[in-house]
């Protein structure tokens, strides 16, 4: 070949070989009311995405009634959306082997970690499960048992965006169709049984996740039935217990099982259909990520889920390197901050806070990590009083900024709590508020029930622990809730240090 042909090749070849990259996805931030989405893909797929989510929330509104305040910036979801589900695996951590998805919901944020998602994919439908639990929390007081929980976010999430703009949900769980077919065939009377979920095995959970969709999509069509869930819902918070609700509301379990099962046989179950018109969303923002914001991500979204402690160690030095090179940009700053006090770094963590600060003084992460440096800095102090007054200071500042921010409010009540001082009527009313506006964080739900013992006032305590005592992912919280309940209900006076101990314990 001829030099000059040999070039013209060549040329052709470096073309050919980099046009992919030209068009290489990068980092987008997507701000709307309810959601912020940070995603490694092209613009009009992360505003597209960010849109749907808006129009799944504002079916929610329409279908369940509820009418939800407007959350603050920093209490909307984010949702970090990565490439691929082994990175999914990987930030899920230990566990994680089936995990295509996960949400963590904090007072501090929640997030959900998700692989790529596609319009009508399992990943799609596993974010927007989540996010009913989320929804339901956030806007009822009612605390449901988890075969309601479960079965209505498997209804709710098995939707279908349609090509006209509309959106169909409680369409047919076709993913649990096998623990429908197989398995244990599991009775309503042990689905309200709260004491099954506990004893399945992990083959019988899918079979329960199929039958709690099963007879929440049952009882939302059936025509014999209307009216039944909602009163069972009712009887629920009129202190029933889960069997003695299902038995004045359902009748004879016997003749609804022999009716979920001809369900089940039906040739084509219904959904629920509605119209683009009535998904009228507000607006949706996206902007591309600075460089050294992009650069960043891997640390913050490893951050947001946590690391354990030489994950920790790992973290803080990539975290380093990449704020060595971009020193003038406040949320990489802000970031090896984060960074630096997970690692234990408190007095490197104040620093870093106040680098971010210096350029945007109204960086809500900043204000958070350079407060939680400085609250764990004031429990070895020797002046208490002058440490935790310090210490408050990042949280005051950012109350001015984001009022409605949970942290400033629940962190002027752990001052009091940690300097062994009755807290003011103030801290405790302030305690409450931020858990109206962060009602999904169950730490935060804890500490006010635990308050409210103290303070002896037994029926608020009620609500708060017969939702940590229904909470589908409540775990050994779940358990000491459901005890305390059982001391609680009837009994007014019950000494308060007997149900501490048990929910310390």
């Amino acid at each position: 070949i001829s030099g000059d042909l040999s070039m013209r090749v060549l040329r052709l070849f470096l073309v050919l070989f980099l046009l992919p990259m030209a068009g290489h996805a990068k980092w987008f931030e997507s701000s709307s009311d309810h959601f912020v989405v940070y995603a490694d893909d092209r613009e009009k797929n992360v505003r597209r995405f960010s849109q749907q989510l808006e129009q799944y929330h504002k079916a929610l509104t329409i279908l369940t009634q509820l009418s939800p305040f407007k959350p603050s910036p920093s209490n909307r979801v984010t949702v970090f959306v990565v490439k691929s589900k082994s990175q999914v695996k990987k930030l899920f951590g230990d566990g994680g082997r089936a995990v295509a998805g996960f949400y963590v919901p904090r007072a501090s944020g929640s997030i959900a970690i998700v692989s790529r998602v596609k319009t009508n994919s399992i990943s799609m439908n596993m974010l927007m499960h989540e996010y009913v639990h989320h929804f339901m929390i956030s806007n009822s007081e009612i605390a449901s048992p988890k075969w309601v929980t479960e079965g209505g976010a498997e209804f709710f999430s098995a939707a279908k965006f349609e090509r006209d703009g509309s959106l169909t949900l409680g369409l047919p769980a076709t993913h649990r169709f096998l623990g429908l077919s197989i398995g244990s065939k599991i009775t309503v009377k042990e689905l309200l049984d709260p004491q099954t979920f506990g004893s399945l095995s992990s083959r019988e959970l899918d079979s329960f996740y199929g039958r709690s969709w099963l007879l929440y999509h049952y009882l939302n069509f059936s025509k014999s039935r209307k009216g039944q869930l909602n009163e069972y819902q009712h009887q629920i918070s009129l202190g029933q217990n889960s069997l003695a609700a299902g038995k004045a509301a359902f009748g004879d379990f016997g003749k609804l099982d022999r009716e979920l099962r001809s369900y089940l046989k039906s040739r084509k179950l219904t959904g629920l259909s509605i119209r683009k018109e009535a998904l009228t969303i507000g607006n949706v923002a996206v902007r591309q990520l600075r460089e050294g914001e992009a650069k960043m991500m891997d640390v913050r979204m490893r951050s947001r889920r946590g690391v354990n402690p030489a994950g920790a160690l790992e973290l803080v030095v990539k975290a380093r390197k990449i704020a060595d090179r971009y020193p003038d940009d406040p949320s990489v700053q802000s970031a090896l901050a984060e960074a630096e006090f997970i690692a234990g770094n408190d007095a490197a963590a104040i620093i870093a806070s106040n680098l971010a600060l210096a350029k945007d003084d109204k960086d809500v992460n900043a204000y958070v990590q350079k407060g939680y440096a400085l609250f764990r800095q004031a429990r070895e102090a020797k002046d208490k009083a002058t440490a935790y007054k310090k210490a408050i200071a990042p949280f005051l500042a950012l109350n001015k900024i984001e009022n409605d921010h949970p942290l400033p409010l629940l962190y002027n009540h752990i001052r009091f709590v940690a300097q062994k001082k009755a807290p003011s009527r103030n801290a405790i009313e302030g305690l409450e508020r931020a858990l109206e506006l962060a009602p999904f964080d169950r730490g935060l739900r804890f500490r006010v029930a635990l308050q409210q013992i103290k303070d002896r006032r037994y029926d608020w305590a009620e609500r708060n622990l017969s939702a940590l005592a229904f909470d589908p992912h409540g775990g050994k919280l779940s358990v000491a809730s459901q005890e305390v309940l059982k001391r609680l209900r009837g009994k007014k006076n019950v000494d308060p240090s007997e149900l501490i101990k048990i929910l310390k314990e």
